[in-house]
This record gives structure tokens, sequence and C-alpha cells, in this order.
């Protein structure tokens, strides 16, 4: 900012100078010594370029003038660039359809790459080299129309900053830094260069294309270093990058922090490292990697340097070979080469800069009394007519033009804006009042309004426009440093990078032509954590970067299919994750099938229950007249068994997947079942005691309440109840078949949906109050006669039922899934089981194994042979 004053502070003073002069003449009132190309014309072009790479600024003692510095270090790559923008002003010239009646000229300086240089460059162009000048009323154009450059981003800043206060033009075709994008700061800066943002993002789209998410940074001491490394940061973190490590390149070239910035590099785990900077920053650098011999790095040139021709030697081919960059576009200019040949010295001061070009190309020396170093004096004479086809420079190197095509695109920028001012229409111009620009008395802020509309294409066929900012269209070429064939690099175009691609493919690479300079041949990983596979998820490592993590398997239910994920998905209700956790798969339903070992043990189980009920039925039938089933009641005997049979049956109906009427069916097949079971052995046992009343005088009245009618009577009421409670529970909340994913998240358990639990409990209830009643009235007739033990039989059968039924409950509700069916099932079968072996077995042995004890006196007994009246064996 104190730079920008001081010079506004002296263009006031020389307009105050001037305004008080007795003679009304302007005198400039001092003269900078810089090295330049002059060629007069009708519109004057300012350029700024850095000729040489060094400059030397002597003591200021302030006892005499000051010297003014001196550049040392001539470099022909940018000589080159300056004699392009000869090149494009003389084709322009020549050109009849572009700017006709109207010839450019030009003023180019050397910035010699210090800001101060450049800054006494800038304000020698706007202020005008003129000794003195009479009219003081300023009319005609400025000295420049406006100015070509400056290369780099500090310089730019600095002057496009004073010349903006101005609205003097500045198209600069290397100055690449983010922040000239900015219209409130430079509101007359324009380049042909794509901004770092674009450039940061085009190297981004390299290392997404790799996978390189774990890098290092490396940038130069200066705005165009330190903004792209700003940028950088944060579109690397957009797409899941981390740094590893940045570090400041020092401007004062310290090997000690180089040294230390080495030592980062190497300590690192990053095999992938990006630079951003330019080639005096980095060289000392590269010099020290060669020096300690650092080697499997994968380097990533920025465009101020990823055709910079100071590193193809054979001394860094093993460290830098291999290297990936962007270039800015290549272009071709026809005629140029030629143009170049064709240059010649003459002896016009202005032309300073031809004069010391051709001193470093041909080792020569013209006679003059510029400052020599003594080794400068002993060389020989230029004579001005040396050969430059003979040479072999990047000054004469015209394959790669980039640098060179975009000032030759500057220039022809200006020239449209120009072509398109003049073809201006009075009374119909952009101006107040719609009026046009007067090419004799043009201001500079009318060329910037002409310039933000540029639209043209070159003889190379690339578009040239500027958008809002001032920046032009984002095309890089991808640079990969490769052997040569007498051992040193050259750099080969392996791709290319277009933000405005149409087809959505903004990097286009040919890796097959891509040289790596690693053992395998391939390109490196450089990752802080390998990526996660499918079935697992990232989980970042305490106090380290979002790209160093651990990869933790999905949870049970749970997938992920894609790498890296950082979340994993719940499947849906019915789905289930697979053993590799990367899909989700339809829940296995579980239910008791008919298949599986526990059904089919079950199922025979039943079956077996059924086939003795029907083998001792027709044991019972055929032995229906002997005394064992006559004394037994053989009508209940055999309703007690079609009972027993149906309880077998109905376990058919918990197996097998669940339908309505299965379910439906199941559990009112069981109640009724079990009730016209228990209420049959309920009737046997009261017809039991009653026979024993019936043999006292007290009680001989009460087998007449006891007949076949009331028994059949009472077991049909009985049962009737049951099913209406039956009914009653169907009709108003039946069970239906529900898949059940509580039990076990990773199944489905495919049961019966009970529907009300009171019609189930009631259910349940009923059936427990008859084998309670049952159990009780068996109990008080235990002291029955010994050979009679009808009611011991039935007391333990009832003990066993209720056993069963007690233990039932708490094993259903425990049991999960297809189990619970299973323990029901077995509940069933056992109760089942007990009632058929406790009542019949003694029987059926009686009758089959020991026909003998198959009388009326056995059963009787002789104690209580005449107590007991006929009618215990009637049916």
């Amino acid at each position: 900012m104190w730079i920008t004053l001081k010079i506004c502070l002296y263009l006031s003073f020389n307009c105050i100078s001037a305004s008080v002069l007795s003679s009304g003449i302007c005198q400039l009132q001092g003269r900078f010594k810089l090295n330049g190309m002059f060629q007069d014309g009708d519109l004057i072009i300012g350029g700024l370029f850095e000729v040489h790479f060094l400059t030397v600024f002597p003591e200021l003692s302030f006892r005499k003038e000051p010297e003014p510095p001196y550049c040392e270090q001539f470099d022909m790559a940018s000589f080159q660039q300056a004699q392009t923008m000869v090149f494009a002003i003389d084709e322009i010239n020549k050109n009849p359809n572009l700017l006709p009646n109207i010839t450019l000229g030009y003023y180019l300086y050397d910035n010699c790459v210090k800001l101060g240089v450049a800054f006494r460059a800038a304000t020698a162009l706007v202020s005008g080299t003129e000794e003195s000048f009479s009219n003081l009323n300023c009319a005609g154009p400025p000295p420049v129309i406006a100015v070509v450059g400056d290369p780099g981003s500090t310089h730019s800043i600095a002057i496009s900053s004073v010349l903006g206060l101005f609205r003097v033009p500045m198209v600069s075709y290397f100055a690449t830094c983010s922040c000239l994008s900015d219209r409130k700061k430079y509101p007359s800066f324009f380049r042909t260069i794509p901004s770092d943002a674009f450039q940061v993002r085009a190297m981004v789209q390299i290392l997404r294309h790799f996978g390189w998410t774990w890098v290092g940074l490396l940038y130069s001491d200066d705005d165009y270093g330190i903004h792209a490394s700003q940028s950088f940061h944060q579109d690397v973190q957009l797409f899941g990058g981390c740094v590893d490590f940045s570090e400041m390149l020092p401007r004062d070239n310290n090997r000690r922090d180089i040294q230390n910035i080495l030592a980062v590099i190497q300590a690192s785990t990053a095999r992938v490292v990006v630079v951003f900077s330019t080639e005096a920053y980095l060289l000392p650098l590269m010099d020290e990697v060669a020096l300690q011999n650092v080697t499997g790095k994968q380097w990533i040139a920025s465009e101020a340097w990823a055709t910079s021709p100071v590193f193809h030697t054979q001394r860094l081919l093993p460290f830098l070979g291999g290297t990936l960059g962007i270039a800015i576009r290549r272009g071709e200019i026809q005629g140029l080469r030629e143009f170049l040949y064709y240059l010649r010295p003459d002896n016009n001061p202005k032309n300073n800069m031809i004069r010391i070009f051709w001193e470093n190309m041909f080792g020569c020396n013209f006679e003059t009394g510029s400052r020599k170093t003594e080794a400068e004096w002993k060389r020989k004479a230029c004579t001005g007519q040396e050969d430059l086809s003979s040479t072999d420079t990047p000054y004469t190197d015209v394959s790669e033009l980039r640098a060179s095509y975009n000032a030759y695109k500057a220039v022809y920028a200006l020239a449209h804006a120009l072509h398109d001012l003049m073809q201006c229409e009075k009374g119909r111009g952009p101006f107040s009042g719609n009026s046009c620009a007067d090419i004799i008395n043009l201001q500079p802020w009318q060329v910037v309004h002409y310039l933000q509309k540029v639209n043209f294409t070159t003889s190379f066929g690339d578009h040239v426009s500027f958008d809002k900012n001032g920046d032009a269209l984002a095309i890089y070429d991808v640079m990969n440093w490769q052997p040569n064939s007498d051992g040193a690099i050259r750099v080969s175009t392996v791709g290319v990078v277009n933000e405005g691609a149409t087809e959505g493919r903004v990097l286009t690479l040919d890796e097959d032509a891509i040289f790596w300079n690693f053992e395998n041949k391939k390109p490196p990983r450089s990752v802080c954590s390998e990526s996660c596979p499918p079935g697992t998820r990232r989980a970042r490592k305490k106090g380290l970067p979002i790209c160093c993590f651990d990869c933790l398997p999905c949870g049970d239910g749970e997938i992920s299919n894609i790498t890296d994920a950082i979340e994993c998905t719940p499947c849906q209700d019915e789905f289930w994750s697979n053993q590799n956790k990367n899909q989700c798969v339809p829940k296995e339903v579980e239910f008791l099938s008919y298949e599986e070992p526990l059904g089919i043990s079950l199922t025979t189980a039943s079956l077996l229950g059924t086939c003795i009920c029907a083998l001792v039925m027709v044991i019972f039938s055929h032995h229906r007249n002997t005394p064992v089933v006559r004394a037994n009641n053989s009508e209940l005997s055999f309703l007690l068994l079609l009972s027993l049979k149906l309880c077998f049956l109905c376990v058919l109906l918990f197996i097998g997947r669940p339908q309505l009427w299965t379910c439906q069916l199941r559990h009112a097949a069981f109640g009724i079942s079990f009730v016209l079971c228990v209420s049959s052995i309920l009737v046997k046992t009261m017809v039991v005691i009653a026979i024993f009343k019936s043999s006292r005088p007290e009680g001989k009245n009460a087998m007449k309440w006891f007949g076949a009618a009331q028994q059949r009577g009472t077991v049909m009421t009985l049962t009737a109840l049951q099913i209406v409670i039956c009914t009653v529970w169907l009709t108003t909340a039946s069970p239906t078949p529900y898949k059940n994913s509580q039990y076990i998240t990773s199944k489905i358990v495919y049961e019966c949906a009970i529907g009300s639990m009171a019609g189930f409990s009631m259910l349940l209830g009923y059936i427990g109050l008859l084998a309670a009643a049952s159990f009780l009235l068996a109990f008080l007739a235990r002291n029955l006669p010994d050979n009679f033990n009808e009611a011991k039989f039935i007391t333990f059968s009832m003990l066993i039922f209720c056993a069963v039924w007690i233990a039932f409950v708490p094993a259903y509700v425990s049991s999960p899934g297809k189990y619970a069916v299973a323990v029901e099932i077995f509940a069933i079968l056992a109760s089942s089981f007990g009632l058929l072996v406790a009542i019949f077995a003694p029987k059926c042995y009686i009758i089959l194994l020991h026909p003998e004890r198959n009388t009326k006196k056995a059963i009787m007994g002789r104690a209580t042979q005449k107590k007991l009246p006929d009618m215990t064996f009637s049916n």
C-alpha cells in the first residue's frame, strides 16, 4: 500500500510542478534506466517481461545520486515471449482487416523479476518517456493505451492496484493468482492464462484420478504460492484428500531452511508432493534433492515450472523423472520462427534489450559504455550480423509455445477491443449520450469496456474471451517428464484438463503414454489409510486428518456397498445384511417346517400317537364285552380315545407355513379337542365315584343321575362352552399370520398372532379349570379298593397333564421364534401321551398279556365282590 501511495504522490507532484512552470512546458523529473524495446505507432501498447532472473541493487549511501539497479542472468525463453508480442503487433499492422489505418507501436520493459524494477517500468509506461511536452491541455491518447503483463502475480497485484485507479487495462499472460479475479480491487485487470483457482482444480482432478488422497504441499513465499496453497487446501478437502505437510519455500534460498523442508519430505508417508512455485524458489530445493539422493516421490508441478527447461538435466532425471504437471495451453504461431531469426540489433538506446540478448546469445560484446564485468570486456566484439539460425536455445524453440502463445493472445485481445471500438456507429455508442470513443483522444477506461466483450478465435483454433472477472477459459495440458535419448528430461503432453468440456470429461489422460519413475512402472499409492472395502465404514483416527482412519465392519443389519463409506446403511425391515455386509438380502423366514428335523420328529410323534389311539380303539372294540372294557364305561372310553386322536392330529396344524385358515383352526381345534378329552375324563371320574357311592346304603340312588344320557349330555355341554369361546374369539379378533422380526432381528419369524389375548386366555383357562376339577375329584377317590384302581390312574394322568401345562407357560414365553410353537406342540403331545398311557396302558396290559385277570372276579376283588352292583359292567 505504501508503494501505491508513493507512486500517487509522485504523479501528483509532477502535475503540480507542470502547472507552476512559467514557461508552460511540462518536464520529466527523472528517468529510470531500464532494459527495453521500442517501436513508435499511432497507439502504443506497453509490455512487462521477465527477461533477467536477478536484480543487483547498489548500496545506498545517499551521499551522491543513487545508482540504478542492474540485472543479471538473461532468460532466453522470456525474451522469446517479448519477441512474440512484437511479432503479434507486426502481424496486426500488416493485417488490412484488423485495425485498418491504425499502426500499433510498443514499449517493452524488463522487470528483472523484482517488484521495484517492475514498478519503475510501469511508471515509465504510464507517464511516458518524453523529456518535455508543451500541450498543457493533455490532448491525445495516453503514453500507452494498455499494458501486456506483468507475468508475476505479486507484480501484477501491485501494479494493477495503481493502474486500476486510472482504469488502464492490463492483460497478463502469466499471472495466475486467484486474488486477481477480484473486480473491486482490480477493475481493469485481464489475463489470457487461467486463474490459480482453475489450476488448483485441475491438479486436484489429477489427484482424484489416481486416488492420491495423502499428499505433501510446497509453495513459494509470494502471492502466487500463498494464494494457490490456500485454494489447494480447500479444494483437496472437498474430494476427500488431505495434506500431510505444507511447507513454504524460503525467499532467500537459505540452505538450512531447505534442508529442514527436505527432512519433512523424507519423513512423510505421502509419496506425492504438489509444488506451487516458480523456478527461482524451487531450483535450490531440487539441487538439495539431488545432493541427498531423495527418490521415491511423485512430483506434481504447477504451471509455473511444469515446462521449465532449467530442470531438464541429466542430473535431475533420477529424481524428477515421471513428474506430472499442468501447463498452459500450447499453441502454434505461423511465421514466428522466421521472425525470431530475422531479429537484428541496432544502436537505438530504447532497444538495448536486443543488444543484451545478442551479447548473451553469441558470447560477444558491443563496445558501449554500459556496465560490464571484467569477463564481459574480454569477449569478442559483436558485429550484429551473427547467424541466429545456427543457434539452438529456448529462444528459437517454437515447439512448446505456452507463455509466448498467451502473450500473443493478449496482444490480439487488445487489438480486437480497439477494432470493435473503432467500429462504433455515431449515435449508437455504449457511452453517455450514446456516444462513441474518440480515437484521437482515447481514454483507457473506454478500452476496458470493449476488452470485456472481446470474443474471437486464434489462427490455431483457440477461442479467446473473458468472463466477468477478466479470466480466460480454463484449458490446460497435462505434462509428463520422460527420459530423453541423451539422458536428459523431455516434456510430453499426456492429457488435457478442460473446464468447459461439453461432454463432462474435465480430465482426459493417455495413461499408456505416462512414464512412472518407479520400479514397477506403475502409479504409486499415496494414502494415509488404505480404502475401506464394501461392508465396512471409515472411523477417523483421533488427532489425525480425515484421510487417516480405521475400517470398521458394519453392524448386523447394516451394509455399505461402496468403497470408503462414511456410514453404514440399515437394511429395510424385511431385509438383512449378507455375510460380507455389502448387500441387503431378504431375511430368512423362519417357521416350523415339515422338512426340518424338529418338524419331522414332532410330526412323527403326532402320527404315532394317532396310530396308538386307533390301535387301542381296535383293541377295546374287539374286547368290548370283556369285564375290563365294560368296567371302564366303554362309551366314555371310546369318546376319550377319539378326543385324544384329535389332540394328536391338531398338532399338524401347528407345523408348516402359517396361513389364515391354519392360524384360525389350530387353536380352536386344540381347545375343543382338549376340552372334549378332559370333560370325558371328568365325567368318567364322576361316574366312578358315583358307582362306589351307590354301593353304600346312603348313596344307592346316586347312579340315577349318571346314566348314559347324562354322561353324554355333560360331555357335550362342557365341550359346547369351549366352542362358544372359540367362535366369539374367531369372529372378534381372529388369529392371523404375522411376520415377527422382534425375536431375532436377522430373521423373520412367521407365526400366528393370537389376535386377542383375552380369547386365548379364556380358552386355556377353561381347559385348566376342567383339568383341575378332574384332578381334584380323582384325588378324592384315590382310596377306592386296590383292585379297582381307575381313580388312581385318572389321578396320575391328570397330575401329568397339569404338570405339563404348568411347565408350558414359562417355557413358551422364553422360547424364541419357531421354538415357541415347538414347545406348544410338545405340551400337547406330552399331555396327550400322558393321558393315553396312564389311563389305557394298564387295561391293554391286562387284555393282551394277562387275559386271566380280565374277569369280573379279578376286577372286583373278593373283599368287595358282594358290595359292587351289577351295573358297574353295563355299557
